[in-house]
């Protein structure tokens, strides 16, 4: 669709279907104190973790009986922490009314069609996984001290030097370290659960994969520790192998 001025020939604009990635903050509970304690607690590790991205609210996972979320408080909490609140999706009645008094549209619900539904019912082959989507790669090739931080958005990461202590490698996929890996590695970092970690020599002050975390006060097994090795999630627990 475009708009055409009177006597003019030529559209001053077009209107356009876009597909854009969105983050959704899927609430469980209404408890707002709550989801600011765990927003936090998340955070702390990768403070610039968020840069104005827009995200989608989403209530499908709370229960018909839960309390009326504060829609209000919900938007200045996630602004605060550099997130736009653009929409909210699983809202009916009086919940979408106070979505909307608070400035946010109603994102529709996109149900799979019936083949892709069925198919997602099944479980999968096991000999033809998935095949991941290509993403990006960023290659880091100097040392990074303490207090450095760099972070792959949307791509893997790769470093070719030494990890300090204190410094931080964060990435939307794998972390990749050709060297001594003693600062924090962070991957998955917007919930990829398939990411991993990968490191040389492994002496990390803390791994997290898609916000599961764990820190030196778990010692590394002794045949893991100083060595190559990998860390991927499996369920809700980081599994540590020798390579």
């Amino acid at each position: 669709m475009a708009a055409v001025s009177p006597g003019s020939a030529r559209a001053s604009f077009e209107l356009k279907s876009a597909t854009l990635p969105l983050l959704a903050v899927v609430l469980k509970t209404p408890d707002l104190a709550a989801l600011a304690a765990e927003l936090d607690r998340r955070l702390q590790e990768s403070p610039d973790f968020f840069d104005q991205d827009p995200v989608i609210v989403d209530l499908t996972q709370l229960g018909e009986g839960a309390a009326a979320v504060d829609f209000v408080a919900l938007v200045a909490m996630l602004r605060r922490l550099r997130v736009v609140p653009v929409a909210v999706r699983g809202a009916v009645g009086p919940q979408l009314a106070a979505a909307r008094a608070a400035g946010l549209a109603e994102a529709p619900d996109v149900p799979l069609p019936p083949p892709a539904r069925e198919a997602a019912q099944r479980p999968p082959a096991p000999l033809a996984p998935p095949v991941p989507a290509a993403v990006a790669t960023m290659v880091i090739d100097r040392p990074l001290r303490s207090g450095q931080q760099v972070y792959a958005r949307n791509a893997d990461l790769i470093v070719l030097a030494a990890v300090s202590n204190g410094a931080e490698v964060i990435a939307d996929g794998n972390v990749h370290v050709y060297a001594p890996l003693r600062g924090k590695a962070i991957a998955g970092a917007r919930g990829n659960t398939q990411a991993r970690i990968f490191a040389t020599c492994m002496e990390p002050e803390l791994v997290s994969i898609a916000g599961i975390y764990r820190t030196t006060e778990v010692p590394l097994p002794a045949d893991i520790a100083g060595r190559a090795a990998k860390i991927q999630l499996v369920g809700e627990k980081l599994v540590i192998e020798a390579l």
